[in-house]
């Protein structure tokens, strides 16, 4: 019968554990969502709503957030969330600029960047680490 989990364990990488955190903030925001849309509609300037779709958008953080800790140990999968989250930022801020959301908005872009150089730093450490621990 297969295994379903490493019986060996390995010490988290420093670009895995910047990943796993932001997991968790993605899952609680995604919860959030979920459970009590218009508490963070409210913090950022927007009406309440009724809608489906914010509570759509809560589940869909949420499972990105599985995402990210499921896949934080893949060095491809650290890269790829470096640009992504620069991405949401230049979004975040593209809407702003076209007065299509609240300033606020950019506060969370920051908090993607914020997580985006914590993860770009630790991938260098990471190498540095493993370039030293060789023969």
């Amino acid at each position: 019968m297969a295994k379903l989990a490493k019986t060996e364990t390995q010490p988290l990488s420093h670009a895995a554990l910047s990943l796993r955190l932001f997991a968790l903030y993605l899952g609680v925001n995604g919860l959030i969502l979920l459970l009590l849309p218009n508490l963070l509609l409210g913090l950022l300037g927007l009406a309440p709503t009724g809608e489906p779709w914010i509570r759509v958008l809560g589940i869909i953080v949420f499972n990105l957030g599985l995402y990210y800790h499921a896949g934080a140990d893949g060095v491809a999968f650290q890269r790829i969330t470096v640009v992504t989250r620069v991405i949401v930022l230049a979004g975040f801020t593209g809407l702003v600029l076209a007065g299509l959301a609240p300033g606020l908005l950019v506060l969370f872009g920051l908090v993607d960047l914020t997580g985006a150089i914590w993860t770009a730093l630790a991938m260098r450490r990471d190498r540095a680490v493993s370039q030293n621990a060789s023969p």
